[in-house]
C-alpha cells in the first residue's frame, strides 16, 4: 500500500475514534465532592467549586462543553474542561459544584445529560 494512502487511512480511523469529542454524547453527569477543593486537576490548576469547570475523558483541555439535561434541553450550562474523568463506570462528565448548581442537579447528584463540544482550545502553534 502506498505510504500516502496508509497515512490517510490512519487519519480517518483516528477521526472515528474521537467522534464523541466532535459530536454529542449522552450519559450520566455527576459533580465533584467539596473534599476535592484545592486539589490539582489534570491541567495543573486547583479545583475551585465556584468555577464552571468539568472533567471529561477525551475532550481537549480548555475546550468549552455544553451540558444539557436530557429531559429538559433548555436547562444547560457551559463548562471548561480542566480535568480528566470521571472514573466511575457509566458516567461521562464530572461537573464543578457551581456547574451542577446551574444545571439543577445538586439535590439528585446524578442526571442524564447530553454533552456537546462547543469550542476547542486555540492551538498557539497555529496562530502564527
Amino acid at each position: 500500500m502506498n505510504r500516502f494512502l496508509h497515512i490517510a487511512l490512519i487519519g480517518v480511523f483516528c477521526l472515528f475514534l474521537n467522534t464523541s469529542v466532535f459530536g454529542q454524547e449522552e450519559g450520566i453527569a455527576s459533580f465533584y465532592t467539596d473534599a476535592l477543593t484545592g486539589s490539582r486537576m489534570a491541567n495543573g490548576d486547583r479545583y475551585n467549586p465556584e468555577e464552571l469547570t468539568c472533567a471529561h475523558p477525551s475532550a481537549p483541555m480548555g475546550s468549552i462543553i455544553k451540558v444539557a439535561l436530557k429531559n429538559n434541553p433548555d436547562q444547560s450550562v457551559m463548562v471548561i474542561v480542566t480535568d480528566r474523568g470521571p472514573y466511575v463506570n457509566g458516567r461521562i462528565i464530572d461537573l464543578s459544584r457551581k456547574a451542577a448548581e446551574k444545571l439543577g442537579i445538586l439535590t439528585t447528584g446524578l442526571s442524564e445529560v447530553v454533552v456537546a463540544l462547543i469550542k476547542k482550545p486555540i492551538d498557539p502553534a497555529s496562530s502564527e
